[in-house]
């Protein structure tokens, strides 16, 4: 087949409602969504305090996220394959093969992206509205949400970045999931499965889904932005 005939397949499968292409789809959204939404809160908590609180070795925490950043998806795959296989330290939990491993490590992942991400916008906003908050007697979770609605465009730029590397990571999902049909199976793993197999359309399919998400992301977040700059 052609590669324009091989397209045309791929939009067939989509526009056909393929069950097997679609619960593929399903289970990559689910696990992600579930691993950004669990992630999300602590990373922007911990981004707040390193912003406005003093902590012992700040500097060298946020040097060992900023190196986390670099770390390949299947090297984490690995270091949790070995604390989830039976003679592992965790091999009791029995988590390796499941969606539950696979949360785990895109929620490792996308941590220090967004951490970082958030970090810099905290750090690069009017540290006056912080200190006015709590002068004028708000909580810190109150000043804290004042600044994180202040920011909140940075926020959200982290938060989609973060999701934008796990939804596309392969390497950590076929090392603690194992690609298991109707269990684990998700975009980024098909893709590479169905392409070995020379099965090019379902291939070109799912990553179409991943490409559309893409720019749906990014032109909500411009759209959000815009918004954002018209009001002010």
């Amino acid at each position: 087949m052609t590669l324009s005939e091989t397209t045309s397949a791929a939009i067939l499968l989509l526009l056909s409602g393929n069950e097997a292409l679609w619960e593929i789809i399903s289970i990559s959204f689910s696990v992600s969504l579930r691993a950004i939404l669990y992630v999300t809160p602590f990373a922007l908590i911990l981004a707040y305090i390193f912003s406005y609180f003093r902590i012992p070795g700040k500097r060298v925490l946020l040097s060992i996220f900023n190196t986390m950043l670099a770390i390949p998806a299947v090297v984490i795959g690995l270091t949790l394959y070995i604390l989830f296989s039976r003679s592992g330290p965790m091999g009791d939990w029995r988590l390796l093969f499941t969606q539950d491993a696979m949360i785990i490590g895109q929620m490792i992942m996308a941590f220090p992206i967004i951490l970082v991400m958030a970090h810099s916008a905290i750090q690069a906003s009017d540290r006056r509205l912080w200190e006015t908050a709590i002068t004028l007697g708000a909580s810190p979770i109150r000043a804290m949400a004042t600044l994180f609605y202040e920011v909140r465009f940075g926020l959200l730029a982290a938060i989609v970045a973060g999701f934008g590397r796990i939804i596309a990571e392969v390497g950590c999902s076929m090392m603690v999931g194992g690609n298991i049909l109707h269990v684990t199976r998700n975009i980024p793993t098909a893709i590479a499965l169905e392409t070995s197999k020379g099965e090019f359309a379902q291939g070109i399919a799912l990553g179409i889904v991943l490409l559309i998400l893409a720019l749906t992301l990014n032109l909500g977040l411009g759209f959000f932005q815009g918004r954002g700059e018209l009001r002010s």
